[in-house]
């Protein structure tokens, strides 16, 4: 089922339409200028209807047979007038929202799972389950394969794109969110770190440059996105603790040479280096380069960390539902999260995000 909810006198929301699809949803997209909502289904269709101007009734305009199987994302572009979308067939596809046709199409190499649109460069930004971020060039009736990043060490799970700063972030099952500076050109990408679970879902603040990412954990979590943050580190290769020289214990020459038993390797997270237990006895947050929670540190970069570096850039709220979809309304400040538990909540994000 579809359904449109109107707030009533009473100050309760309420279906003023229920709408039955003649196959299970599994994504949707409205665009508030023209009623026009779009909704992706498991049988590969997409649906086009018109809402009233009440919000009352459903018109139904044109249906897509845009895939082969469950429709996963789809983006309404109407500056282009284009219909976007990604399937369970790996198929990216994109329409012509006026005639219903078919523009083109692209095979990605693994299910995509988040979708964005550049429309002032007419790039489409495709993240997939194999922790793959696919970027294409659109043409009108074809397309070229621009780049792919690599990241992630789970799927992709959600890409929120700002236009404006021409920054991608990605959100993963592996609990942690990356940017990716796209203007930029230097090829910077910078981990956050704020999840105990998959990430969910991402929406970002432009006029605040503030960051909203929800996981499988419950958690909200806002960034702060406007302050100078730096890349993790590259962990390096050593087969002895690059602190104390003490051998790892794969390194049976040293082990033997030395006569001692060999350590279990750890790697700093703030310098990068391979170091042993005993030499990474502490912890430590790093918020400038993502790490809200401690991470392990070696005992010199424990003792260089300021309490001003330890400062908090983020601020984490508990939606006390497993969060799979959000959408943040910029002017109003709300936040809608919507649940595994079948709970649509509503949340006034002006505390926190202002």
């Amino acid at each position: 089922t579809v359904r449109v909810w109107l707030k009533r006198d009473s100050g309760q929301y309420w279906p003023s339409i229920y709408h039955a699809m003649p196959s299970p949803c599994s994504c949707m997209s409205f665009n508030p200028e023209t009623r026009r909502l779009s909704i992706g289904l498991d049988n590969g269709t997409i649906s086009e209807f018109i809402l009233s101007e009440d919000y009352n009734k459903m018109t139904p305009v044109k249906n897509y047979q845009a895939h082969q199987s469950r429709v996963t994302m789809i983006l309404f572009v109407l500056e282009l007038e284009w219909v976007l979308s990604t399937g369970q067939d790996k198929q990216f596809a994109w329409h012509c929202s006026e005639s219903g046709q078919r523009l083109g199409g692209y095979r990605t190499s693994a299910v995509a799972s988040g979708l964005q649109f550049d429309v002032e460069t007419r790039h489409v930004f495709i993240g997939d389950h194999s922790g793959q971020v696919t970027i294409l060039k659109l043409e009108q009736e074809n397309c070229t394969l621009v780049t792919t990043f690599r990241g992630h060490t789970g799927g992709v799970t959600a890409l929120c794109w700002d236009p404006v700063q021409r920054v991608l972030f990605s959100g993963s099952s592996d609990h942690s969110v990356i940017m990716w500076d796209i203007g930029g050109r230097k090829g910077t990408a910078i981990e956050l770190q704020g999840h105990n679970d998959k990430v969910q879902a991402l929406s970002y603040a432009q006029h605040t440059r503030q960051l909203i990412s929800c996981g499988g954990d419950g958690g909200i979590v806002v960034w702060n996105m406007d302050v100078e943050r730096q890349e993790t580190p590259e962990w390096l290769d050593s087969d002895s603790c690059q602190k104390c020289d003490q051998p790892f214990f794969w390194n049976f020459k040293q082990m033997w040479d030395s006569k001692k038993i060999g350590l279990r390797q750890h790697h700093c997270r703030k310098c990068g280096k391979a170091v042993c237990g005993k030499c990474s006895s502490k912890r430590s947050s790093i918020p400038l380069m993502g790490f809200e929670f401690e991470v392990r540190v070696c005992d010199s970069c424990h003792e260089a960390i300021t309490d001003e570096e330890r400062a908090p850039t983020a601020t984490f709220h508990d939606s006390k539902h497993n969060i799979v979809h959000v959408h943040f309304d910029a002017t109003r400040g709300w936040l809608l999260t919507s649940g595994t538990d079948k709970v649509i909540k509503l949340w006034d994000m002006t505390p926190v995000v202002s």
